[in-house]
């Protein structure tokens, strides 16, 4: 029995003709296809922790594919924020900055970085996830085609699953009592099939209907953090006055409380030294989840977390949005005095080399 692998699309929040065609486009041509379960949510980042979405979500226990209107970064880690964690799948579908960003990283890798990362002490659930990003193209056959070939690259047997009908998602009977629970216990018999309002249709011979999960909310606004990236540092809590960020048992950094974020605001992003907290909604790219290389020689030269417009540097940027957020809050501005990054602070006083002098020149041009 082939494996069977759970294709979610995540709905964009705007009404926009374009991409509510886009997407049903993509659904209506995967129906047919063979081994794929489909399961259409609301905007992925706006999914209440508790609601109906993020169950449906937590319910797929082997691999799937997330097509939405994000950052793969940015996908990736909204997911890992409530606990939808697994090996990242790697997709075909590349934006041009994203194919220039892989080789900054490619050389990245190869000069070395003995940083030990978060993901590092994770243990990841022995699946993957793909996410692909419905922005870089306005082609429904492009990702159709890939989440077709991602399908092939997974179509393998089950192994220690028999019985359950799907390795992906529950069986069509049981995601329909998932989502519209009922007393009655009793099974349907072989070749039967049942349905319930708001739920999947059960199987017919040619095709199953997809999930289909509505839920009401706002948009809105919390930081996400990339562990592949994130050291554990700490300067985002201390950076942070809003009570956003805690940590686990393990005293690892979290988002603990993702509603105290003064909406708008990115300035955490902008003074964590590894690039590792992602606003997905962000106008800038790079807050947003593009992903750029950690640390990289790219990103000091650019000031890409920076505010170019005004001049301003991104620990400048930082400082200013958190004052605003203060005062609006009727608390005082701290400006420079309160929890700037320390990250100079564990170097030793040894001479600089000739990278470090090239980057403090850099540094003193008005670019």
């Amino acid at each position: 029995m082939a494996k069977r692998i759970a294709v979610v699309v995540s709905q964009g929040q705007s009404a926009s003709p374009a991409k509510r065609q886009l997407e049903e486009d993509i659904i209506s041509a995967l129906l047919f296809e063979q081994g794929l379960d489909l399961v259409i949510i609301p905007h992925l980042y706006d999914l209440k922790p508790d609601g109906t979405g993020m169950l449906a979500l937590n319910g797929i226990m082997g691999n799937m594919i997330v097509l939405s209107w994000l950052y793969e970064r940015g996908a990736r880690w909204t997911l890992d924020r409530f606990g939808i964690r697994g090996k990242e799948g790697l997709t075909l579908i590349k934006s041009e900055d994203d194919e220039e960003e892989d080789e900054d990283a490619e050389e990245a890798s190869a000069n070395g970085d003995n940083k030990e990362r978060v993901i590092d002490t994770q243990d990841l659930p022995n699946r993957r996830i793909y996410c692909l990003d419905l922005r870089i193209h306005d082609k429904a056959q492009i990702y159709i085609d890939e989440v077709k070939r991602i399908a092939r690259e997974n179509a393998l047997p089950l192994v220690g699953l028999s019985g359950l009908g799907m390795s992906g998602l529950a069986s069509p009977e049981q995601a329909a009592r998932f989502v519209t629970p009922t007393n009655n216990t009793a099974l349907p018999m072989m070749g039967e099939h049942t349905s319930a309002p708001g739920s999947i249709v059960a199987e017919t011979k040619s095709f199953a209907e997809p999930l289909r999960i509505a839920e009401d909310g706002t948009r809105r606004w919390y930081p996400v953090i990339d562990y592949s990236r994130c050291t554990n540092c700490m300067e985002c809590i201390d950076f942070c006055l809003f009570g956003v960020y805690g940590v686990d048992k393990v005293e690892t950094i979290l988002v603990e409380q993702p509603d105290n974020c003064r909406k708008g605001c990115p300035a955490c992003s902008r003074v964590c030294p590894e690039n590792a907290i992602i606003f997905p909604q962000h106008k800038t790219p790079t807050i947003a989840g593009a992903d750029v290389v950690a640390g990289s020689l790219k990103i000091d030269l650019s000031l890409l977390f920076g505010a170019p417009e005004t001049g301003e540097t991104a620990e400048q940027a930082a400082v200013r949005e958190r004052d605003e957020q203060l005062l609006l809050a009727g608390r005082q501005a701290v400006g420079t005095a309160v929890g700037l990054p320390k990250r100079q602070e564990h170097k030793s006083g040894e001479a600089k080399d000739e990278l470090d002098s090239l980057i403090d020149a850099l540094d003193e041009l008005d670019v």
